[in-house]
């Protein structure tokens, strides 16, 4: 949500994160974040553990979402 490394910017980011984070745990949100700015920011929060799931992959992650292959899973089960 932006700069949340920096108070009172982090203000949105941590209310943003702990809110999906609390609906996840009681069952009402499947949540899935990626790219290490989300994850530190998850960290930040102190919610990174109670996301459904979480990738340090950005762009990789997105084609993922998306239905692509990735080369390094393909080469996994190939």
């Amino acid at each position: 949500m932006g700069a949340f490394e920096t108070e009172p910017f982090d203000t949105a980011t941590v209310a943003l994160a702990r809110t999906a984070a609390a609906l996840t745990q009681d069952g009402s949100l499947i949540s899935v974040a990626g790219g290490g700015d989300t994850v530190a920011a998850l960290a930040h929060a102190g919610v990174k553990d109670e996301f459904t799931f979480v990738s340090t992959a950005g762009g990789a992650f997105l084609e993922w979402m998306e239905g692509k292959p990735l080369p390094g899973v393909a080469a996994l089960t190939a």
